[in-house]
């Protein structure tokens, strides 16, 4: 699976280093944090039945159509200021608790990105919630607590994306935008 990922910067990481004592009645809490701006689909070429070659190709031909994408988008600034949760996720186990991302111009791109990589279903275009996981699975109430706590804003400017291998967790390019 390749996605377009918003690099978190350290402030937010902090953020989230800071409310994991209140995640432990969670099963699972994320350890690497992401900020997907847009799912661009599985492996680019035939999947496990391609050669080598043949998967470096489909990656070179995604990273033309992304950059061919991103032509012109200007970086923008996005912001984190509170907790939140999905108390039935679209998908994998519930409830989902994050940091939420204000951020118009993430919005404006995702809808962008949208037009061309199709949107996933129930989770995409109109159903995007910008966001960075910090917990899933566990109690409803748990989540609620932690959606009324505090939390310290930060606000930055996205001004790179990156180019997400999830199979390898691993970044495979990067994509400046001028400020």
């Amino acid at each position: 699976m390749y996605s377009l990922n918003v690099p978190v910067p350290g402030a937010v990481e902090r953020r989230a280093e800071e409310l994991r004592p209140a995640l432990l009645p969670f099963d699972a809490v994320r350890e690497r944090r992401t900020l997907v701006c847009k799912r661009l689909g599985e492996s680019p070429v035939g999947g496990g039945h391609a050669s080598e070659a043949e998967r470096r190709d489909g990656v070179a031909r995604l990273r033309e159509r992304v950059r061919s994408a991103l032509a012109g988008e200007p970086a923008f600034e996005a912001r984190v200021a509170n907790v939140d949760y999905f108390e039935r996720p679209a998908s994998g186990d519930a409830p989902v608790v994050y940091l939420a991302v204000e951020s118009p111009g993430l919005r404006k791109l995702h809808r962008r990105l949208c037009s061309t990589f199709d949107p996933v279903p129930g989770i995409e275009g109109d159903d995007y919630v910008p966001h960075v996981t910090l917990a899933r699975g566990g109690p409803v109430e748990a989540a609620r607590r932690l959606a009324e706590r505090e939390v310290e804003p930060v606000t930055w400017t996205v001004d790179r994306l990156s180019l997400w291998n999830a199979t390898y967790d691993e970044a495979v390019d990067e994509f400046r935008l001028p400020a």
